[in-house]
């Protein structure tokens, strides 16, 4: 199987719009956030004091926020070579941090499942089941 081309923003946009009763804030352009029934899945958070870009001390302006399970966020960050992140303001929550500039660090599809997780921690058990076509 060949390997998938690099993620972009716009893969974010497209997996979020393919999943049943997403809404985008702002409905176009802008930097977005995605809901599920009013429960937000992934958005694109501003910047914080907390994600600082450690080169220029500079917040970075390019955060992604997606939910995750414990299990989930555990794996992805632990890696040092991983693109994914937290910082000591998002322990013990369950989303992990992406930098817009490392999207293509990860394929497509990664980011594509990365999404339908993020949207299956917040959809309604009998929506998700409804996606995922069993128990």
């Amino acid at each position: 199987m060949a390997r998938s081309r690099p993620a972009r923003l716009s893969d974010v946009d497209e997996a979020a719009a393919a999943l049943p009763e997403v809404t985008r804030d702002p409905p176009v352009g802008g930097r977005p956030g995605f809901q599920v029934r009013g429960k937000t899945f992934a958005f694109a958070r501003g910047p914080r004091k907390d994600a600082v870009d450690p080169e220029t001390g500079e917040p970075y302006d390019d955060v992604l926020a997606f939910m995750c399970t414990p299990e989930d966020k555990e794996s992805m960050v632990a890696d040092p070579d991983s693109p994914w992140f937290t910082t000591p303001h998002w322990n013990g929550y369950n989303a992990v941090l992406l930098l817009e500039r490392d999207l293509g660090r990860l394929t497509a599809e990664e980011i594509r499942e990365v999404v339908t997780d993020a949207w299956l921690t917040k959809a309604p058990k009998r929506l998700a089941k409804e996606v995922l076509g069993g128990p």
